[in-house]
């Protein structure tokens, strides 16, 4: 009798983050069974504290959530962005991004605990998914004839089709000797909680400065109604260990002085975590029996909060080529199914990977003059209602061909 250890399954997923996750639950929608490998402890990555970061997830990613079965167990933890404030250095020439009411937010906050939480106990419940954490893979094979992962215990678990959603750092991408784009930025993103005198009254700030972007982002307030704010704050890479090392109080007062007056006066402030930003971009997504979701697929600055939600997008457009695929009774790995993913998701990612990419060098260039054309270019937007639309659209995710998932 077959065990979920010997059994060949549809999907063999390395990596069982957020876009891991959600590609077992998605694909398990459409009758799709998975092995899913993970050299975490889910118990470390749910525990309280673990990580402070949030996650903006847009309307399609959220739809895309409903339909996979966990945005009933997110909702009372989501926190609306119904408005984006876009300011130069705090300068006159502000832009605001509030879609009309009918069109819903622009997107939702959570933690990313939250998040983790909802995917992990939704496929603990899944019989399509079985999951093997605190795993570490030794060898990967991949054949004409199907892919298996050889694990330091002795397992080895078969698929069909072997998906990397490893992340930036991807060995099955390396391994494979993918072509890859990529730059580092010099910079590092800082992290941190805040907490401030005034309601955010939902609205994300992205304040523009020529060492990078000071985005601050709506949470829910504390149970005793303290106002809450997710902190990124873009710092040169050379800046980043002073800015790390400041005590409490002098931290807060460099926060203050680049914020301004738009939440009041910070209160308090968490813990800091900091990473290294830097873009990367492969020239293909697919190989023999192999296709590269997420981050191993592509990196992007965090300036328009669109990583996470680029990655779901892949989600969403894999599972419905696996599941077409399947009703014609195609094999997961097969060719024309993995050349239909690559056709969809290319462009689209590589097109937001650019334009993030330009719109962080563009508000990098320093100078009044720079400054002085970023603040015109701005306010013209601000009266073009089409444009504004158009980078809404983009926002909530709801633009170009979207998977069947991500719609409502």
């Amino acid at each position: 009798m077959s065990t979920p250890d010997t059994e060949t399954r549809d999907l063999l997923i390395l990596g069982g983050g957020l876009v891991g996750m959600a590609l077992a639950l998605a694909a398990a929608k459409h009758g799709l069974s998975s092995h899913v490998i993970d050299r975490a402890d889910p118990a470390e990555l749910t525990a309280e504290g673990f990580d402070d970061r949030a996650t903006a997830i847009s309307t399609a990613s959220w739809h895309l959530f409903r339909n996979i079965g966990i945005a009933d167990g997110l909702e009372p933890f989501a926190c609306d962005i119904a408005s984006i404030a876009v300011t130069d250095q705090n300068k006159p020439g502000r832009l605001d991004f509030t879609p009309e009411a009918h069109e819903g937010t622009l997107g939702r906050m959570f933690p990313n605990r939250r998040l983790r939480l909802a995917l992990f106990e939704a496929a603990a419940e899944e019989p399509l998914i079985h999951w093997a954490s605190k795993a570490t893979i030794v060898e990967r094979q991949r054949s004409e004839f199907g892919v298996a992962a050889l694990l330091a215990d002795g397992r080895k678990l078969k698929g069909r089709l072997m998906v990397a959603a490893e992340g930036r750092q991807s060995p099955t991408r390396e391994e494979a000797g993918f072509t890859i784009a990529h730059w580092d930025y010099k910079h590092r993103a800082i992290i941190a909680g805040l907490t401030h005198s005034k309601p955010h009254n939902n609205v994300a700030w992205e304040i523009f400065y020529p060492a990078g972007p000071f985005a601050l982002l709506p949470m829910n307030d504390d149970a005793d109604g303290t106002h809450r704010s997710s902190l990124v704050w873009t710092v040169s890479e050379s800046d980043a260990a002073g800015v790390t090392k400041l005590s409490e109080r002098a931290f807060m007062a460099e926060v203050q002085k680049r914020m301004g007056d738009c939440l009041g006066e910070v209160t308090s402030v968490g813990s800091r975590s900091s990473f290294p930003l830097g873009f990367h971009h492969t020239a293909k997504i697919t190989d023999t029996r192999l296709a590269l979701i997420g981050d191993a697929a592509h990196g992007i600055h965090p300036i328009a909060g669109q990583g996470l939600n680029l990655g779901l997008r892949d989600v969403g457009a894999l599972a419905e080529v696996l599941a077409e695929g399947a009703r014609i009774g195609l094999d997961p790995g097969d060719a024309e199914v993995l050349k239909r993913y690559e056709n969809w998701r290319g462009l689209d990612s590589f097109m937001v990977s650019l334009a993030t990419d330009g719109l962080t060098r563009l508000f990098g260039v320093p100078g009044k003059t720079a400054s002085m054309v970023r603040r015109l270019g701005m306010s013209a937007v601000q009266r073009t209602p089409m444009l504004k639309s158009f980078f809404m659209d983009e926002a909530r995710g709801v633009s170009g061909d979207l998977p069947e998932l991500l719609k409502a």
